[in-house]
């Protein structure tokens, strides 16, 4: 008898951490790999958040903290609230956690009961559905359409909801897209969610610093303030204050709610670290201009990465809003054959060609919920991304079409 539970057969490891693991192996035996899995960025944590983690570490601040974060951290994160989102919160509306990731899971485990559904739209962050379903949720995938831009249509979310309807997740701007709703798209889905009162939105804001050519974030509490009781607006330092590895990430919700997050938190990993708060504290409350500097970095290197793949035969690449991944079609490789007469018949096919034949990492469409589609992440140097886009393109072009018996 196997001593591993059976909930655990329902779920898979990140596909998106596997690939960055596997890049990572063949570069150490000595392959020239150039890692596009990793949805991290390439820039260094700002030297003011680091010395702010020294100063905590030399004033002794290394010990325990309150379960869900300090009163400090949670004082910048409502400064944050306020400044960036024109949201209002309290300290106990806010938990902060060991990443995002950690805060939305918290909050599946606090709420979720067998037979609770959760509406997910396609393409997704690969970790929604099987968080929902390691807490016993079901989780409810919408389809939303390249024509649409990747974004779920109020028709189709009204379409989706049904009396067991806990959560519907929104990821704004996108993991793994990059789109990124408007406004009007947003108010949009706000005025569905008006209509179903047992219905809560989780909203993922973990890349609203990373948007592009004038593009105005904004978040459901924001559109329709009379959401803010059945709202989590979570959001973190990883991926705008290149934070990845200091593990914080933060939520503004109904003190119920987060009170039963704190809860799940206290009986499993308890505070985050105490050295990580404070450089998340100085992150928060410091100068946010080099934000917009590095934002039109990620601008550039999207601009070269969409013009360079929709040159590559049977590629083609819609230009984001946000974040910093490209979504590209690989429908036109679909059915050739590869030049040691291996057949293309998916994108996890095309991935796996593309880091054999040319040591290319990315993420296939499947693992996000749509294919037939592949994740580039490009958070790398202009120099990395071009090399890595001829690549791709050098190894669409040796593609030939299946030979017929």
């Amino acid at each position: 008898m196997s001593i591993i539970a059976k909930r655990l057969q329902k779920i898979k490891p990140s596909p998106t951490l596997a690939v960055d693991g596997r890049a990572k192996e063949l570069k150490a035996q000595g392959r020239d790999i150039i890692n596009l899995g990793a949805g991290e960025p390439d820039f260094d944590t700002p030297d003011f958040i680091k010395d702010a983690a020294k100063d905590a570490i030399d004033a002794g601040k290394t010990k325990y903290t309150p379960v869900n974060g300090t009163p400090e951290l949670k004082d910048a994160i409502i400064h944050k609230f306020k400044r960036d989102n024109e949201l209002d919160y309290v300290r106990d509306e806010i938990t902060v956690g060991t990443g995002g990731k950690q805060v939305l899971y918290n909050a599946f485990m606090a709420t979720l009961d067998p037979g609770d559904e959760v509406i997910i739209p396609a393409p997704y962050w690969v970790s929604y559905p099987d968080m929902a379903m390691l807490a016993e949720g079901t989780p409810v995938i919408v389809q939303c359409a390249a024509d649409n831009g990747f974004k779920l249509q109020a028709a189709d979310l009204e379409a989706a909801i049904t009396p067991k309807t806990k959560w519907v997740v929104l990821n704004s701007p996108s993991n793994p897209t990059g789109a990124a709703y408007t406004y009007d798209e947003m108010k949009a889905l706000t005025d569905v969610f008006k209509k179903h009162s047992h219905v809560w939105i989780m909203s993922d804001d973990m890349y609203e610093h990373l948007t592009y050519d004038g593009f105005e974030f904004v978040t459901p509490v924001q559109v329709e303030p009379q959401l803010k009781d059945r709202t989590l607006t979570v959001n973190g330092v990883s991926k705008a204050y290149a934070m990845t590895g200091w593990r914080i990430g933060f939520a503004g919700g109904p003190k119920d709610l987060i009170k039963a997050m704190s809860k799940v938190q206290s009986q499993s990993t308890s505070n985050p670290s105490s050295i990580s708060q404070a450089a998340a504290t100085a992150a928060l409350m410091g100068d946010q201009s080099f934000l917009t500097k590095r934002a039109e970095v990620f601008k550039g290197r999207r601009d070269l990465a969409v013009d360079m793949l929709n040159q590559a035969d049977g590629i083609t690449c819609m230009k984001p809003e946000g974040a910093f991944y490209v979504y590209p079609s690989c429908a036109g490789v679909i059915g050739r054959e590869t030049p040691d007469g291996k057949t293309i018949q998916s994108d996890e096919d095309f991935v796996t060609y593309l880091l054999e034949s040319q040591g290319v990492a990315c993420v296939h469409g499947a693992a996000f919920g749509t294919s037939p589609y592949f994740r580039i992440s490009y958070a790398t140097s202009n120099e990395l991304l071009e090399d890595a886009c001829n690549r791709i393109q050098k190894a669409c072009s040796e593609l030939r079409p299946r030979a017929v018996a």
